[in-house]
């Protein structure tokens, strides 16, 4: 292996489930990597050792699922693989520059795909590669609804927070008419969860 190998991952950003976290923990210990795992309520962390290195995942709580986002530099050419498979298999962003022999490629990465790809040696620039457009707007429309969405999703889970309160209180007072307005409000909230869920 060269062992002035190195990838930077610029504003990575992938969303994962659970079940695609506790999946991605066994294919890399599989693979031979020590590794081990802490969570808390903003965070789940994934510290990864290759060779005398730790590299920490950090994926972040969300109202659905995880997101794994920031920058990291990985030193380790099978985990750089594992991380660009992700990118691809997930759909995910991130801006990718790989150092090699005085030269860096930089290549822009969009729902998994390399939109833009240059190469840097000194001052010299030279774009290898550029999709065009950059951004389609099925992918605008795409984005905007999976933020729109979580933004949604956030507010009817706040609001159901307050119902079932309210629905609480009421019981404990004896006042059937709160608790049935409630009851009804947590019925139309469960049809709104479901339909964003769709």
């Amino acid at each position: 292996m060269n062992k002035s190998y190195e990838v930077e991952y610029c504003n990575l950003e992938l969303r994962f489930d659970r079940r695609h976290i506790q999946q991605l923990i066994r294919d890399l210990i599989q693979d031979g990597y020590s590794l081990y795992w802490s969570e808390n309520e903003a965070l789940f962390i994934i510290s990864v050792r290759t060779g005398r290195k730790l590299t920490k995942l950090r994926f972040q709580r969300l109202a659905r699922g995880y997101k794994l986002a920031g920058d990291y530099v990985i030193r380790d050419a099978k985990l750089a693989e594992w991380l660009e498979k992700l990118i691809g298999d997930l759909r995910g962003h991130a801006v990718v520059k790989r150092f090699k022999d005085r030269q860096i490629l930089v290549e822009n990465i969009l729902f998994g795909e390399v939109i833009r790809s240059v190469e840097i040696s000194g001052m010299e620039h030279r774009v290898i590669y550029q999709k065009s457009p950059l951004v389609d707007t099925v992918q605008m429309a795409e984005m905007f609804a999976s933020r729109s969405a979580e933004r949604q999703l956030e507010q009817l889970q706040q609001e159901l927070d307050v119902e079932l309160e309210r629905l609480f209180e009421a019981m404990q007072h004896g006042d059937d008419k709160t608790k049935e307005a409630c009851k009804e409000r947590l019925r139309k909230l469960r049809l709104e969860l479901l339909m964003l869920e769709w």
